[in-house]
């Protein structure tokens, strides 16, 4: 039933562009015949809207790979910069949040760590919707903010970093072989706001596996044998996506190559100051208006990085 609807709103939407088509033909045929400067503006108001159509029909067509339906789990650390990079991955939180609420996807917090003065430390949420992993997974990597820092009481300029790790909801359970002894699961209070049995039970988890060095941890569930379940099956993805990465022997596979959160390896910039601009370093694709890209307006980038690929 899943697929089924899948495959009824992609012929709904092929149809809708179809019918679009024919209508921007009657309005071009229309100002041949008698020349108008507003049927002209609607004309290229519309043709605009239509490409932007077309663009995210072909975009669709390249989300082709194994996972690239599946919802993402999408995990934000802060890196050099300290309460400015708390505040910045705050911001791509929120950036992220936008751009899942424009697309119609439901997002769901599953760990979140305030930082000590403003912003986040790091938050894991999942992106629920069809093709989510197929778009976000262009989002792996470093990110750079360049902006005069409201913390910063001499107003200097300041540089900043965050994280993004994306990997894939994959719903089925995978065949993945976890010995229990490569195991450290540790269980704390949640953090955030609200409700009584916030703060009074340990049934946050955090589990370690041991010989690759993988952490995961989730707070959302109720309980702590839900917030496990959860747990484990994020590591079994992770631990699933790490061992065919092996077997196809590219070390720049799925996950994507890990790179220190500081300067050099970011793979995108986000230039407040003295200029505003958004550049990806990948693609070379670039954005002005920063405060649209903040808002959630990353297709851009996320089509030049599909396409590239």
């Amino acid at each position: 039933m899943k697929e089924l609807r899948s495959l009824q709103d992609s012929v709904k939407q092929i149809e809708q562009m179809f019918s679009d088509y024919e209508d921007l033909q009657l309005l071009i045929e229309m100002s041949e015949e008698e020349p108008d400067e507003d049927t002209i503006a609607e004309i290229e108001q519309e043709l605009a809207r239509f490409s932007e159509e077309v663009e995210a029909q072909r975009i669709q067509t390249m989300l082709t790979g194994e996972y690239d339906k599946c919802s993402a789990i999408v995990t934000l650390h802060s890196g050099a910069g300290g309460t400015e990079a708390n505040d910045w991955t705050g911001m791509l939180y929120r950036m992220y949040s936008r751009w899942a609420e424009k697309k119609g996807f439901k997002l769901e917090v599953l760990d979140f760590l305030e930082g000590d003065v403003a912003g986040i430390k790091g938050v894991t949420f999942e992106v629920e919707g069809e093709n989510a992993y197929g778009y976000l997974r262009a989002e792996k990597g470093v990110h750079r903010l360049v902006r005069i820092s409201p913390f910063n009481a001499a107003g200097k300029r300041q540089t900043s970093f965050a994280s993004c790790d994306v990997i894939p909801d994959i719903e089925e359970d995978v065949e993945v072989e976890i010995n229990e002894d490569d195991l450290r699961i540790d269980t704390y209070r949640s953090s955030g706001a609200g409700g009584q049995h916030i703060n009074k039970t340990s049934s946050a988890i955090r589990i370690t596996h041991l010989p690759t060095g993988i952490v995961v941890q989730c707070q959302n569930e109720r309980s702590q044998h839900q917030n496990k379940d959860k747990a484990m099956q994020m590591l079994k993805a992770k631990l699933y996506l790490l061992k065919q990465q092996e077997q196809a022997d590219k070390m720049s596979g799925i996950r994507g190559e890990v790179r220190d959160i500081n300067f050099g390896s970011q793979i995108r910039s986000y230039v407040m100051q003295p200029y505003t601009m958004v550049k990806d370093h990948r693609t070379n694709a670039e954005v002005s208006n920063v405060n649209s890209v903040m808002d959630g307006n990353i297709d851009p980038f996320i089509n030049a990085f599909l396409s590239a690929k």
